[in-house]
C-alpha cells in the first residue's frame, strides 16, 4: 500500500530536509531528544499527554529552544498514570489535541536525528502521530539505555551490564536528575546523558553516527 503523501506544509518540510550522513562525527549532527509523557505504554489504547523536544547542536544542549506542551487526550489519565506523572485531567482541558500541535513537532523534529532513553515507547507513540501527516522517522532513533549498557560494559569489563532507567543512568554518571516524570525534564536529562554517554564513547577512536547505531545494536 502507498505511503499516505505529507499533508500539511510543517509535514512536507519534515520529508524533503537533508539528514545527516553516517559518516559524520556525533558533534557535528544537529540532534533532537524527544520525550513523552502518555497514559501508558500501549500505542494502540493510550495516549500522548505532554512531550518535550530539547536540540543538540555542536554537542551542547540548547534548552532555550525547546518544545514543550501538554496534550488534551481523547481519554481522560486513569488514576495510576496520574500517579506517575502527576498530569490531573484539569491540566489537560485547555490543552491542545496532538493534532494541533503536530506541525510544531515536526518542525522541532526537521533536519535531525532523535535521541530517546528506551526509545522504543517514543517511537511506538510518535510513529502512528506521525503518519496522520503522511510522514515517518527516516532515521534510526540514539537510545540512551542502549547506550547507556554499552559505556558500563566498558566502564566494569567482564561483568554482565545492565539496562539501566533515566535517573539511574545520570546518576551513574554524575549528572544531575532535572524534574522526573516530566517530560521537559526527562528531555534534559537525557540530553545531558547523551551527551556524556558519547563523550565516554567517542575515546574508543572517534564516534560517527553509524558507529553509535552500531554499538547500541550490539556490532
Amino acid at each position: 500500500m502507498a505511503r499516505a503523501r505529507p499533508s500539511t506544509a510543517a509535514a512536507q518540510a519534515f520529508a524533503d530536509a537533508d539528514l545527516p550522513a553516517g559518516r559524520d562525527d556525533w558533534r557535528a549532527v544537529p540532534w533532537a531528544v524527544v520525550d513523552l509523557e502518555t497514559t501508558g505504554l500501549d500505542p494502540a489504547a493510550d495516549e500522548i499527554i505532554a512531550i518535550a523536544i530539547v536540540p543538540i547542536d555542536g554537542g551542547r544542549v540548547q534548552p532555550g529552544r525547546a518544545f514543550y506542551s501538554l496534550v488534551r487526550p481523547a481519554n481522560p489519565p486513569a488514576a495510576e498514570s496520574i500517579r506517575i506523572h502527576g498530569i490531573r485531567p484539569s491540566d489537560l482541558e485547555a490543552a491542545p489535541a496532538l493534532g494541533e500541535i503536530l506541525d510544531d513537532v515536526l518542525v522541532a523534529l526537521r533536519g535531525r536525528l532523535v535521541v530517546a532513553h528506551a526509545a522504543f515507547v517514543e517511537q511506538g507513540f510518535l510513529e502512528p502521530a506521525l503518519a496522520t501527516r503522511g510522514v515517518r522517522l527516516r532515521a534510526q532513533v540514539a537510545d540512551t539505555r542502549q547506550l547507556g549498557r554499552v559505556w558500563l560494559a566498558d566502564r566494569d569489563p567482564g561483568t554482565k551490564a545492565p539496562l539501566l532507567q533515566l535517573g539511574a543512568l545520570a546518576g551513574a554518571l554524575g549528572l544531575p536528575v532535572h524534574r522526573e516524570h516530566h517530560a521537559l525534564g526527562d528531555a534534559l536529562t537525557t540530553a545531558q546523558v547523551f551527551l556524556a554517554l558519547a563523550s565516554h564513547l567517542e575515546h574508543r577512536g572517534g564516534l560517527s553516527v553509524k558507529t553509535m547505531m552500531g554499538l547500541q545494536k550490539g556490532r
